[in-house]
């Protein structure tokens, strides 16, 4: 069956799309556009969901008529915990503030001491409230924004304004709605008690749109936007999901002992689940998944934006700093990194710094810093590795996805710190690859078909040998030697950032 489905990632930096036959296994084309980001000294970091729209016409006028002629089903990935104030005529009101916002500590420990504290919010949503979550930045609205706020009658999450300016329906998807905060991830309801101490005066419950499942499909596109873009006026949109949940789609992170690492802006560490996973420690976000399971995630906020800031201070190319990198040897000569650059969520660092330690007269060179940087990323996953195992999660490998990915230096520092074989996939994508597998498998069970979204996975996923690769015997004793001195810093300095 040559059923051809678009996939579209809306990201921190850029918005990608790629549509693929499904029958020929063949990508038929991709087209992506860059994004811009607002960064002020107090920790905000947001975007104007306008520019998402214009990136998105970008890139559909870069794609050929015949394939977009030929797409029967949608599926959007979007970044996690954005929130979009919405009004009733469709308007949004405010920049987005995105994941890695951190303005909103205030917020986060007024909603905490509400309720009576995290163990309080673990009991009624199977999480904490991190700066990053959507809970928060709805407060912080109320509070800064307030005439926004009045107007506002949806919250909607970035990938669910996607889906709204697509369909004009407004709905909320299990996985993605678990980023907020305030969806209990046990029973997949709405938390009233955290929802009313958001604003004890006004109730918001109508501002949240309608859950929707993971293979149901939102509906079908606006007439005029078909029209203008070329598509089938019968094209389905399915209900896709934050990009932590279509990566795990478009990695086969499907089944029980899956594990996923996504190397980009952000680290996130990833599992299959048939049951909630709550950590009561608070490493472990409680998710749900994005094909009707949970999928237990650790975030760090920092993981290849480190590697990009010192680049970007030395004037470097992608190419030059990895061999710089691979000069050095294994534990950078001593130097160790915590990449707080952009604060940290895990560990609870909202006001976290980037600090650089173990300079000396010898390693105080670009390739020794390049390569610390790199190995605190790998060093954050540990974390949550060590969280994993704690809960009797077991794992035989690990499935790399992100902007790391295409770096061996960087697959075989996770095979060693880690101590897991690495996979490396054929489909680079990943969420938007998932994306698209999502909207595949709802479009053919609206056809009346019988489909697995875990056969989908196992059908057009495709490893590549090449790149992966096994830890090394001496090199994962190193490295655990390195990462009890990286912890014992990092506890050293946490003082000094929680002040």
């Amino acid at each position: 069956m040559n059923d051809v489905v678009m996939g579209i990632d809306l990201g921190t930096q850029s918005i990608k799309l790629v549509i693929y036959d499904a029958g020929e296994k063949r990508q038929l084309a991709c087209a992506s556009h860059s994004l811009d980001l607002m960064a002020r000294d107090d920790g905000s970091r947001e975007q104007l969901a306008e520019w998402w729209i214009q990136g998105l016409h970008a890139c559909l006028l870069n794609l050929p008529s015949e394939a977009k002629a030929a797409v029967v089903a949608i599926g959007v990935s979007g970044q996690q915990h954005g929130f979009v104030p919405v009004s009733d005529s469709g308007k949004v009101l405010a920049p987005v503030k995105l994941w890695c916002d951190t303005a909103t500590v205030a917020e986060c420990e007024s909603i905490t001491s509400s309720v009576g504290g995290d163990d309080a919010c673990l009991a009624l949503a199977g999480n904490t409230i991190a700066a990053g979550f959507t809970a928060s930045k709805i407060l912080w609205l109320k509070n800064h924004k307030p005439e926004a706020y009045a107007e506002m009658t949806s919250v909607m999450l970035p990938h669910d304004y996607l889906n709204f300016y697509l369909t004009d329906r407004r709905a909320m998807e299990y996985g993605d709605a678990s980023g907020t905060g305030l969806l209990d991830v046990r029973t997949r309801c709405w938390s009233k008690e955290l929802i009313h101490v958001l604003d004890t005066e006004r109730d918001l419950r109508p501002c949240f749109p309608e859950l929707t499942r993971a293979d149901q499909a939102l509906g079908k596109l606006r007439p005029n936007f078909a029209e203008q873009y070329g598509f089938n006026s019968d094209v389905l949109v399915s209900s896709g999901g934050g990009d932590n949940m279509m990566a795990a789609i478009g990695t086969g992170n499907l089944r029980s002992g899956c594990l996923t690492a996504s190397m980009g802006t952000s680290g996130t560490l990833f599992a299959y689940s048939d049951k909630p996973v709550v950590d009561e420690q608070g490493e472990l976000a409680a998710f749900c998944s994005s094909n009707d399971a949970w999928l237990p995630l650790l975030c760090t906020m920092n993981c290849t934006v480190a590697t990009e800031q010192l680049r970007e201070l030395f004037a470097l190319d992608l190419e030059n700093s990895e061999e710089l990198a691979a000069s050095v040897p294994e534990g950078s000569s001593g130097v160790l990194t915590l990449p707080f650059y952009n604060g940290e969520r895990s560990p609870n660092l909202p006001n976290g710094k980037a600090s650089i330690f173990g300079l000396d007269m010898e390693n105080t060179t670009q390739g020794h810093l390049i390569r610390s940087a790199m190995e605190a990323g790998v060093f954050g996953l540990k974390t949550g590795l060590l969280a994993f195992q704690r809960h009797n999660m077991t794992f035989n490998a690990l499935t790399l996805t992100g902007g790391g990915s295409r770096s061996s230096l960087w697959c075989q520092m996770c095979a060693d710190i880690l101590n897991l074989p690495v996979k490396v996939l054929k489909e680079e994508e990943n969420a938007a690859f998932g994306a698209l597998l999502q909207a595949l498998w709802c479009y053919r069970r609206a056809q009346g078909q019988r489909c697995d979204l875990k056969d989908l996975s196992d059908e057009h996923l495709t490893i590549d040998q090449s790149k992966s690769c096994t830890p090394r015997a001496e090199s994962v004793s190193l490295y655990q030697d390195i990462y009890k001195n990286y912890t014992a810093l990092l506890k050293a300095l946490t003082p000094i950032y929680t002040q």
